[in-house]
């Protein structure tokens, strides 16, 4: 099977005239061509570099129903939700649920269960329960470290927690709105690569500037783009979108279709 039409190549940042080549439900290449092709453009799948499954209030599967509909084909998704209130069950249910929808779900270790020390969740993912889950091949990450003074001030618990990320060789996911300067450089240092919570400029440039990858994020509770959109032009390489949470009346309009919409 061949589908024609103008391929946006990101990478390259071109858009040719193309042919995809489709043998058993797989793309085997793509050419690009002199004749003409279909009228229409042929975009690459999108990922969601960061989102709660639970705040869309359904489950992956009926979610991935709904997303991929906008062309989201993978998310990166914290689980802290409903480990908040299920723990480790609660993660095996969305893991477990999310097979076979033809999303691709990349499942982190919630790294702060409950959020704060002040809350009354159901249950608490401790330094045991985030060394089980790092061990797990369907665990990808470990989600966003909350607890950005624990980084800071170099809590016991919190350390323990980022090491067995490191012992397991997976990415450490950031959290940390507001932190600047030295402070994000000290939250940076344990090797937190992203976050998602930045909602200034500025504060976004100086996380780049100390190694972390900044995600735009444009939900339906925080919406960050419009001051943070400069950072596609300065830094294309260092940004990724994300939605944090959508929930489902806004899924069903759109999801990260609509900020590659409006770039």
């Amino acid at each position: 099977m061949e589908v024609s039409g103008h391929i946006i190549d990101i990478l390259n940042r071109k858009i040719f005239k193309g042919i995809i080549t489709i043998v058993n439900d797989k793309i085997e290449k793509i050419s690009e061509t002199l004749d003409e092709v279909q009228d229409h453009y042929i975009f690459a799948g999108i990922y969601s570099a960061h989102i709660h499954i639970e705040s869309s209030m359904v489950t992956p599967y009926e979610f991935a129903k709904t997303a991929l509909k906008h062309g989201t084909i993978a998310t990166v998704s914290d689980p802290h939700e409903i480990a908040n209130v299920c723990g480790m069950d609660g993660i095996d249910f969305m893991i477990k649920n999310a097979n076979n929808t033809g999303l691709k779900f990349f499942f982190g270790a919630p790294s702060c269960v409950p959020a704060t020390s002040f809350e009354n969740a159901g249950y608490e993912i401790g330094v045991a329960q985030i060394e089980q889950l790092m061990k797990r091949d369907d665990i990808w990450y470990l989600s966003e470290m909350m607890n950005w003074p624990g980084v800071l001030y170099s809590d016991p618990i919190v350390m323990q927690k980022i090491q067995a990320a490191h012992k397991y060789k997976k990415p450490i996911d950031g959290h940390a709105p507001g932190l600047k300067g030295q402070d994000a450089k000290q939250y940076s240092k344990p090797g937190i690569s992203t976050d998602h919570e930045c909602y200034m400029l500025d504060e976004a440039l100086d996380k780049i500037s100390c190694g972390m990858s900044i995600i735009i994020r444009e939900g339906s509770a925080a919406k960050n783009f419009d001051v943070l959109h400069p950072l596609i032009r300065l830094f294309p390489h260092k940004v990724m979108f994300c939605s944090d949470d959508k929930h489902p009346d806004d899924l069903i309009t759109g999801h990260i279709n609509l900020l590659v919409k409006e770039h």
